[in-house]
């Protein structure tokens, strides 16, 4: 996967209440930060809240740290705020990628989709949450595979991630023009 080493620098970002973050660098003491790169205008992505809530409350005390990525540069703080308490996002830190460099240093190409990060600074794992949609417009209740899940779980255990990626079902992240709105 994709070795992040390099980019470390360039991941100091602050997310919406303006706190400097640095979801590429895990913290001492944490085995790795899971992304979750959205956008509010994405259905698929909006489907996804109540489920990327869950994965980050079951996976706080194992060490895994979450934080939420909207792809959206237009939106403001408020916005992302206001969407996050509308869908059930929990309390983790909430980010606006305004120049779409998380989403180039993980490679991520739609929303929902997860990055997660190791300590070595590593993407080890990139792709879907699980496969609930079959394809576009297809639900599939109940999921059959909860691919992040199982990456997580490995990660928690020490043991290799048997798929470290997975193709994510979901809208495609626009080239947006850059701002600089805070």
């Amino acid at each position: 996967m994709i070795n992040l080493t390099g980019l470390l620098l360039l991941s100091l970002i602050l997310d919406i209440n303006g706190v400097e973050r640095h979801p590429l660098r895990v913290e001492a003491g944490d085995k790795a930060n899971a992304l979750f790169f959205v956008t509010n205008e994405c259905p698929i992505s909006n489907s996804f809240a109540h489920e990327i809530a869950r994965i980050c409350a079951d996976y706080k005390s194992k060490g895994i740290d979450c934080a939420l990525v909207d792809v959206d540069p237009a939106l403001t703080g408020d916005q992302v705020r206001q969407h996050a308490q509308e869908y059930g996002h929990g309390d983790y830190p909430k980010i606006v990628d305004r120049r779409h460099e998380l989403v180039r240093a993980t490679g991520v190409t739609v929303t929902p989709e997860a990055a997660v990060i190791d300590r070595a600074g590593k993407v080890v794992y990139r792709g879907r949450i699980d496969d609930s949609y079959a394809a576009l417009g297809q639900p599939r209740r109940p999921a059959k595979n909860a691919d992040l899940r199982n990456a997580l779980d490995a990660i928690v255990a020490g043991r290799p991630i048997e798929t470290a990626e997975t193709k994510a079902l979901g809208c495609y992240i626009s080239d947006f023009a850059v701002h600089s709105q805070p």
